[in-house]
């Protein structure tokens, strides 16, 4: 059990993060473990690790340690993989050897180069990085990164309408916060107290599912915890039902059936092979019939469902 000192204080400097280096480190933990949950089974099918790669190395499996510097805080609420790159590559040597410290000994040949040269073995992993986005996630990015988005919207309502306490403790089942003590129930990991006024950083991401993910060095620590959706986010949506076509019509029928998740208009015309400026038209209606809202998230506009479209959806299909 990690038992983080979090006051009133601290907690009211929670923040959420989109993080492209969390969803790296958590794929490749992923693919690492022997047994790959069957929400990202068929993303695991279509994507492999080179034999021998240092990212490879320094992601352990399930129950094992993985080096925080990592996964840094991120600077802002989507700082981006180029933003995030540039602060792995910052981090200071003597702290990469430290954390290489920690890890079971003696690692791979790419490991031991780490720990002699930082410098080059963190352009080195930022390289690999790059390579490994490129071929496992930057193409289902706009897919994840409209579910990530949401859930940052979402859990940013509820802090601000419910506070702390109601988003900490539905966060996870294994994490609760009371009396101003944050606790995870991560038996392998030891956190330090967070300082006063120091915060913590929320990462939602979608290959950390079904458990959840922390860093405790540094003064900010993290939490990697699954975003709501992940279950559903490679189904396909159904056809829409020939009751709520003919009530709405099939291609508006069709837009709200694919909004299961918060999606962009581009988002949209991809799944449905609507024109984006017909998905629009769909979006006007739904919006002005009380189906449909729409929010912007960073430079995105995404579009959900209402409660009352949910029923409709539900009581049609």
């Amino acid at each position: 059990m990690v038992s983080i000192a979090l006051s009133a204080s601290a907690a009211t400097r929670v923040r959420f993060a989109v993080s492209c280096l969390w969803e790296v480190l958590a794929g490749v933990r992923v693919l690492r473990d022997p047994g790959v949950p069957a929400v990202h089974r068929r993303w695991a099918s279509e994507v492999s690790l080179p034999p021998g790669s240092l990212l490879a190395s320094l992601v352990a499996p399930t129950g094992g340690y993985t080096p925080d510097f990592l996964t840094p805080p991120p600077a802002g609420s989507s700082p981006g993989l180029d933003r995030e790159l540039t602060g792995l590559m910052a981090t200071p040597p003597e702290v990469v050897r430290g954390e290489l410290a920690l890890m079971p000994r003696p690692g791979s040949p790419a490991v031991r180069a780490l720990h002699d040269d930082p410098v080059t073995g963190l352009a080195r992993l930022a390289d690999e990085i790059a390579a490994y986005w490129a071929a496992a996630v930057e193409p289902r990015w706009p897919r994840m990164r409209a579910l990530l988005d949401a859930e940052v919207h979402r859990q940013a309502r509820r802090l601000a309408a419910e506070g702390a306490d109601a988003v900490l403790n539905d966060l996870h089942p294994s994490v609760t916060w009371s009396a101003g003590v944050l606790r995870v129930d991560q038996p392998h990991c030891p956190a330090p107290d967070v300082p006063a006024g120091s915060g913590l950083v929320l990462v939602p991401s979608v290959f950390v599912w079904p458990s959840i993910l922390t860093v405790s060095a540094g003064d900010v620590p993290q939490i990697a915890y699954p975003a709501r959706g992940v279950a559903t986010l490679w189904e396909q949506a159904a056809d829409p039902s020939d009751a709520l076509s003919a009530v709405l019509g099939r291609g508006r029928a069709r837009v709200l059936t694919e909004l299961s998740t918060p999606l962009s208009t581009t988002e949209l015309a991809r799944r449905t092979g609507i024109t984006a400026g017909g998905i629009s038209q769909h979006l006007s209606t739904l919006r002005a019939a009380g189906l449909v809202t729409t929010h912007r998230q960073g430079r995105a506009l995404l579009n959900s469902r209402t409660t009352v479209a949910d029923s409709l959806v539900a009581a049609a299909s």
